[in-house]
C-alpha cells in the first residue's frame, strides 16, 4: 500500500514536451545582493555581513547604522538601497500562487526565462486532498523562483498562498483558496509553505524563499453590490473567528513557520485590519510568535486614509499601522508619511527600527546579505532548472489528481479513443489556453489545449465553440447540434473563466453564464451516444440541470487545471488516469444565493432571521454536489478495524464537573492532555481501475456551544490496484481533534455523544468524566 504521505500517486501517461529551440538575446542582469565582499573589500568590516555570527547579531548591527530615512526606506516594498553600506535596491512583491506570478514588480519573463511553470489553480489543487503533494509543489516552483532570482528576474520574498476561507461560492477569488474547510486549508498552508521555505540541506535557520499567508483575516468580499473590499466592515463573531477564519493562519505560523503575513484591506468589527494591534501585535506576533515580517495588502494604508476615514491625516494613519505591529507597506504610504508621523510624535524611531529589523532578519535568512548567490546552495540553478520536462509532467500529475468525476451513468466514462470514429468537441473553454491559467498566472512553459490533447488521441474529432466566449450571449445551437448528430460520442467543455471571476469581482448568481445551459440542453438531446460535460471553472456552480437530465452521461470537475489541464482532461477522459478528487467546497443551488447576503459574515445559521447558514459544516440545506463529494471509474468499501466506543476523562478531585453538571471541558485544562486513540479503517478497490482513494474522518460533536453540525477531522489518502485492500490509521487527540470553539472563542472539548463518520459508516463515541 501507497500513500500520500510517501508519494505523490502517478497515472500513466504519455508525456508530450515541447522545448524552447532558441533563446532571445538580451541584456544581461543580475540578482540583487548584500555583502559583496569579494567586489568591495571594505564590507568586511561590517558585522551584518559576518555569516558566521547570528541573524539577530547582524541585523542589530546593521539597523544601528542606518539613518531614520533609511530605515524608511526598507519598510515599503520597494526597498530603497543604502549603497554606503553595499545594500542595492529589492522589491519585495512578488507572487508564487500556484507557479510564478508576472503580477507584482519583483518577477520578469524575458531573455532565457520566457515562462515557468504554471501548475493548476489552488483550488483544483485542494481537491486532491493530498498533503504530500501540496509540499511538492512547493518545492518544485521554490526551485524555479530561485533559478529566476539568479537569473536576475525574481527576488526571494513571495506574498503567496492565498488560504483564506471559501465562504460565499460568490466570492471571485475562491479559486485561489484550498476551500471551505477549515482543517484542509491549514495542512494545504502550513505545507505548501514548508516547500516554498525549507531548504534541502537541513539547515533551519536558513530559507530558500519566503512565503507570505494572506489575507488575515476575514477577507472573502472583493466588489459585490457596492460593498467593496477596501471598505467593507466585516461583522464577525469572536466564536467564527476563532472556528473557522482564524485556524489556517495560525497554522501557517505555528507548523508552516512562514516568514510572514499578510495583513488584508477590510475592517474587523469596526477596525482595519493592518490597524488593529490585537490583530496583529497580540495574535500574529504574542501568540503565535511570528519569525518574519506582517505586511499590507497593496495600498491598504492608502485605502485605511482615503476608503475607510478611519484617521484623519495620513500621517495618523501610518502611525496607527505601525504601532499596531505592522513591519512593511506594500505601496507608497509609508515612505511618504512616516517622518511626518515621527515629526508630529505619533509613533517614535524604536518601532520603526522593529519593524525594519523584522524586515532585514528575513532577508538575513535568505542569504541576501551573504554575498554573490553564486557561491551558495543554490547558486547553480538557473534557466536550465526552468520548464523541466520532470516539472511540466509533474503539472499535468496534479491535474489529474484534482479532477473531480461528478456524475458517470453506467460507467460511460472512460471513453474508449480506438472504439469511436467520430468525437463531437463543443464549447467556449474547449480550446482554451490562459483560461486554464486562473487567476494569479504567469507565462506558462507551454499550453496544451484540450481541444489539441483529443485530437492527438481520437482520429477524427469534429469541433464547434457553441459560443463565442463563456458569456454565450448568442450561442450557434443549430452548429452544434449538426456535429453532436454525427458523432459516436460528444465532450462539451463549458464554465467560467477570469471575465466572470477574478480579484475584483464576485458572481452575481452561480448558474452558468448566459445561454450555455441552452447549448448543453438541445446537444444533449440530439447526441446519439454518451455526452460528457466538463466544466471548467473556480467556483462552484448550479449544474442541478445536467446532473439530472439522463441524456448526460458524466460530469467532471476540472477547476483551472494550469498549463498542462488540456492533456490532463484527456487523459482521464480516455483512461489513462482514474480521477479521484473531491470537492473542497459545496455547490449550491442558485435559490441558495437568492436569499444569502454576501455581506452576512456568520457561518452558523439564525433561525430567527431565516439564514441558513454556510458550508457543509452548518449548512443543513439542499445542495447541487455537497463537500467531499468526487466519484472514480472504481469503488471503494470502508470497514472498521479498530475504535474505542468510550474515551473518559480523568478529573482532580476538586475540579468543578466533579460536583458541577458540565457541558464540556477546557480543551487547555491541563486534565485534557495525552488523550488519544487509534482509528484504524480497512478499504478495499472492488472495482476493475487502479485508483486513489480519499479517506475522510468527520465528527459530529454533541449539540452544545453551537457546534458544527459534522467537521472534517482528519483525512489521508491511499492508491489501490483492483481488489487491493489497504488500512488507514488515525492517531486522534481527544482535546484537538473533539475540540469546538464556544461563544467566547474558547476551545471546549464536549462531553456526550459524538458520532464519527467515514462516507456511510458511522461509529458512535462517548466522551466522559
Amino acid at each position: 500500500m501507497a500513500t500520500a504521505k510517501h508519494a505523490a500517486f502517478l497515472c500513466f501517461s504519455i508525456l508530450c514536451v515541447v522545448l524552447w529551440s532558441s533563446r532571445p538575446i538580451y541584456a544581461q542582469t543580475k540578482p540583487a545582493f548584500a555583502c559583496d565582499i569579494a567586489a568591495n573589500p571594505g564590507l568586511k568590516k561590517f558585522r551584518f555581513c559576518d555569516t558566521s555570527l547570528d541573524v539577530k547579531s547582524r541585523v542589530d548591527d546593521l539597523v544601528k547604522r542606518l539613518t531614520l530615512q533609511e530605515k524608511i526606506g526598507w519598510i515599503v516594498n520597494t526597498a530603497k538601497g543604502v549603497s554606503r553600506l553595499g545594500i542595492p535596491n529589492y522589491e519585495w512583491w512578488s507572487e508564487i500562487l500556484h507557479g510564478i506570478s508576472f503580477i507584482g514588480p519583483g518577477s520578469k519573463f524575458m531573455g532565457p526565462v520566457p515562462g515557468a511553470t504554471s501548475f493548476p489553480q489552488v483550488i483544483l489543487t485542494a481537491a486532491t486532498f493530498n498533503v504530500s503533494l501540496f509540499e511538492a509543489i512547493g518545492r518544485a516552483v521554490s526551485t524555479e523562483a530561485r533559478a529566476m532570482y539568479n537569473e536576475g528576474l525574481a527576488g526571494l520574498t513571495f506574498w503567496s498562498p492565498n488560504i483564506n476561507i471559501y465562504r460565499d461560492p460568490r466570492w471571485g477569488r475562491g479559486q485561489e483558496t484550498p476551500g471551505e474547510d477549515p482543517l484542509l486549508s491549514s495542512r494545504y498552508g502550513a505545507a505548501y509553505v514548508r516547500g516554498l521555505q525549507r531548504r534541502e540541506d537541513g539547515n533551519k535557520e536558513k530559507l530558500k524563499i519566503a512565503a507570505c499567508c494572506k489575507h488575515y483575516t476575514a477577507y472573502d468580499l472583493d466588489d459585490w453590490k457596492g460593498f467593496r473590499r477596501y471598505n467593507f466592515n466585516a461583522m464577525v463573531s469572536q466564536q467564527d473567528l476563532d472556528d473557522t477564519y482564524n485556524p489556517p493562519f495560525k497554522s501557517c505560523v505555528l507548523d508552516g513557520n512562514v516568514a510572514s503575513v499578510m495583513c488584508s484591506y477590510n475592517q474587523i468589527n469596526g477596525r482595519p485590519t493592518c490597524g488593529d494591534r490585537e490583530l496583529l501585535y497580540g495574535v500574529i506576533r504574542g501568540q503565535w510568535k511570528l519569525n518574519g515580517y506582517i505586511v499590507t495588502d497593496c495600498d491598504s494604508i492608502h485605502e485605511m486614509f482615503n476608503a475607510q476615514r478611519f484617521r484623519a491625516t495620513p500621517e495618523e494613519t501610518a502611525a496607527l499601522a505601525l504601532n499596531a505591529g505592522l513591519d512593511l507597506n506594500c505601496g507608497s504610504s509609508l515612505t511618504n508619511f512616516t517622518q511626518g508621523a515621527v515629526d508630529r510624535g505619533l509613533v517614535n524611531e524604536t518601532v520603526i527600527s522593529r519593524a525594519v529589523s523584522n524586515n532585514f532578519a528575513t532577508m538575513m535568512r535568505l542569504g541576501f546579505f551573504d554575498g554573490n548567490p553564486k557561491n551558495h546552495l543554490y547558486g547553480n540553478l538557473g534557466a536550465k532548472d526552468i520548464c523541466t520536462p520532470a516539472t511540466r509532467e509533474f503539472a499535468r500529475e496534479v491535474a489529474r489528481q484534482g479532477f473531480v468525476l461528478l456524475k458517470n451513468t453506467k460507467g460511460s466514462l472512460p471513453l474508449s479513443s480506438t472504439a469511436i470514429k467520430n468525437l463531437a468537441v463543443i464549447g467556449p473553454n474547449a480550446a482554451a489556453t490562459e483560461a486554464m491559467l486562473g487567476s494569479y498566472f504567469g507565462v506558462p512553459c507551454k499550453y496544451t489545449s484540450p481541444l489539441e490533447a483529443i485530437k492527438a488521441s481520437v482520429f477524427n474529432v469534429l469541433y464547434q465553440p457553441g459560443c463565442a466566449d463563456v458569456w454565450c450571449a448568442a450561442p450557434q445551437v443549430e452548429d452544434a447540434k449538426k456535429i453532436a448528430s454525427e458523432a459516436n460520442a460528444v465532450v462539451l467543455i463549458m464554465g467560467l473563466d477570469q471575465n466572470i471571476e477574478r480579484e475584483a469581482l464576485d458572481r452575481m448568481n452561480v448558474t452558468l453564464p448566459g445561454q450555455q445551459e441552452l447549448l448543453i440542453t438541445e446537444v444533449a438531446k440530439v447526441s446519439k451516444g454518451p455526452v460528457i460535460l466538463v466544466i471548467m471553472s473556480g467556483g462552484s456552480l448550479d449544474i442541478q440541470f445536467a446532473k439530472d437530465n439522463p441524456k448526460i452521461a458524466s460530469i467532471l470537475w476540472v477547476g483551472y487545471p494550469g498549463e498542462a489541464g488540456g492533456a490532463a482532461i484527456a487523459d482521464v477522459i480516455f483512461g489513462l488516469c482514474n480521477p479521484g478528487g473531491r470537492l473542497p467546497m459545496t455547490w449550491y443551488p442558485q435559490s441558495y444565493v437568492e436569499k444569502v447576503n454576501m455581506t452576512n459574515m456568520n457561518f452558523r445559521p439564525n433561525p430567527a432571521t431565516g439564514f441558513p447558514g454556510r458550508t457543509y459544516r452548518f449548512y443543513k440545506g439542499k445542495t447541487v454536489y455537497p463537500f467531499g463529494y468526487g466519484l472514480s471509474y472504481s469503488t471503494f468499501n470502508h470497514h472498521l478495524v479498530e475504535a474505542p466506543e468510550f474515551v473518559t476523562m480523568p478529573l482532580e478531585e476538586a475540579h468543578i464537573c466533579r460536583t458541577s453538571i458540565c457541558k464540556s471541558i477546557d480543551a487547555l485544562d491541563r486534565n485534557c492532555n495525552n488523550l488519544a486513540f487509534n482509528i484504524r479503517l480497512g478499504v478495499k478497490n472492488t472495482g476493475k481501475f487502479s485508483g486513489s482513494h480519499t479517506v475522510f474522518l468527520f465528527s459530529s460533536p454533541p449539540e452544545v456551544h453551537n457546534a458544527p453540525q459534522k467537521q472534517l477531522i482528519e483525512f489521508d489518502k491511499l492508491h489501490l490496484m483492483p481488489q487491493e485492500e489497504g488500512v488507514v490509521q488515525f492517531k486522534i487527540d481527544v482535546c484537538k481533534h473533539l475540540s469546538v470553539v464556544d461563544e467566547t472563542g474558547k476551545w471546549k472539548v464536549a462531553l456526550g455523544q459524538h458520532i464519527l463518520h467515514v462516507g456511510s459508516l458511522e461509529h458512535t463515541l462517548n466522551v466522559r468524566i
